[in-house]
């Protein structure tokens, strides 16, 4: 388990990869990491899912 620095990190470092446009694999943290979590949770803010027309129907 992380610490409150080390999620926090994790967030900041996932929202950076979001913006540069990086895939979601970049993620440098392990499956088991609750890292992870937190990085991806950083990327979504990031890069929220976009809907094309017809999907918002």
């Amino acid at each position: 388990m992380g610490t409150r620095e080390e999620i926090a990190q994790a967030v900041s470092e996932g929202a950076e990869a979001g913006r540069r446009g990086d895939p979601p694999t970049a993620c440098p943290y392990p499956r088991t990491s609750l890292l992870r979590g937190a990085w991806v949770r950083g990327y979504a803010r990031a890069r929220p899912l976009t809907t094309t027309e017809g999907d918002a129907e």
